[in-house]
């Protein structure tokens, strides 16, 4: 008989992995997630730095968690095993180093391409976050200086000068890491005051810029790199400019959109997919869950509801009474 599953996830980030756990207890029969790397939880595994905070209430937004995650204020790592826990189920089939080319729908079926192959499912989720392709600044990057620009902590070694690009949780952590490594570290932030920082990581920026061990630089936007003697030459927009051994940009992610147009997901004005209250799109059985699906992002807690309300919006599709809502405090 042709291998048809009931749910095949896009994306093994927190809003994949509810959806796989959640379809695991209600007992639906097939499960296939979908990963284009080599493992789950690509961004916190790459973006994260060793030792990050990992909390629930994401930027103190208290959520409750509604389905059968038990999901816990902890670090990267303790956040990584408890979702490797959570993964090591027969009944659910991983497919990793799987790129999705595209998805049709076909009658009552989904056809997902990818790189190994075709596979079918009743019902798909896209939840493929935004911090896989981050955000990359307006102006140009020289070719001869674009091994000195980085997205993440790769490659930064000790003693450099580096600038750090952003105002974010990403960024701060990343200037205050780097700090703590013996390099000189410049902040760079376009508005007068931080906006979005949970206050643990503003308290440490400020006490680190009162002892000089990092600088702030605030209200300040670049116009442009150059290439300078080996170095990065960043001219400012006050004028002034200075040389750094390296730029790293945390300045977010960005919607996926021609992946969404591929699948014939509708967006909005603002390249946002389109959904209703269950979180499926404009394609009946086809969901959205994660970053792409939340305002702002970064919340693993409301990714796993996303999950939790997928799951039971296909059950009551199938007819399917749903009674099992016990955490899973066992893992």
């Amino acid at each position: 008989m042709e291998n048809i599953y009931d749910i095949a996830i896009i994306g093994g980030g927190p809003g994949g992995i509810g959806s796989a756990i959640e379809a695991e207890v209600h007992a639906l029969e097939k499960i296939l997630l979908i990963e284009k790397t080599d493992n789950h939880s690509y961004t916190i595994r790459k973006f994260y730095k060793d030792s990050k905070r990992v909390d629930k209430d994401w930027k103190g937004k208290i959520t409750a968690l509604e389905g059968n995650v038990d999901f816990f204020d902890g670090t990267k790592e303790s956040t990584l095993d408890y979702f490797d826990a959570l993964l090591d189920n027969e009944r659910i089939d991983t497919s990793f180093f799987t790129e999705v080319e595209s998805i049709e729908k076909n009658g009552d079926i989904f056809e997902v391409l990818t790189n190994n192959g075709t596979f079918k499912s009743k019902n798909v989720v896209v939840t493929i976050g935004k911090m896989g392709k981050p955000n990359k600044p307006s102006y140009k990057i020289p070719p001869s200086v674009k091994s000195l620009v980085n997205f993440n902590l790769d490659q930064c070694s000790k003693r450099e000068k580096i600038l750090v690009v952003g105002g974010g949780n990403s960024a701060a952590e990343y200037a205050y890491d780097l700090a703590d490594q013996d390099n000189n570290v410049t902040l760079v932030y376009r508005k007068e005051k931080f906006t979005r920082l949970n206050p643990e990581n503003e308290k440490i920026l400020y006490e680190y810029n009162g002892q000089e061990k990092l600088r702030l630089r605030m209200n300040t936007d670049i116009e442009s790199l150059e290439n300078e003697d080996g170095c990065i030459k960043v001219n400012f927009n006050d004028g002034f400019f200075t040389i750094y051994d390296r730029i790293i940009y945390a300045i977010g992610g960005t919607t996926p959109i021609e992946f969404l147009k591929k699948a014939h997901i509708l967006v909005d004005d603002n390249s946002k997919p389109i959904y209703n209250e269950h979180h499926e799109t404009n394609i009946k059985g086809l969901y959205v869950a994660g970053d792409i699906a939340c305002v702002g992002g970064g919340s693993i807690a409301i990714a796993l509801n996303h999950g939790y309300h997928i799951v039971n919006h296909i059950l009551k599709q199938k007819g399917h009474i749903h009674a099992h809502t016990d955490k899973m405090k066992d893992i």
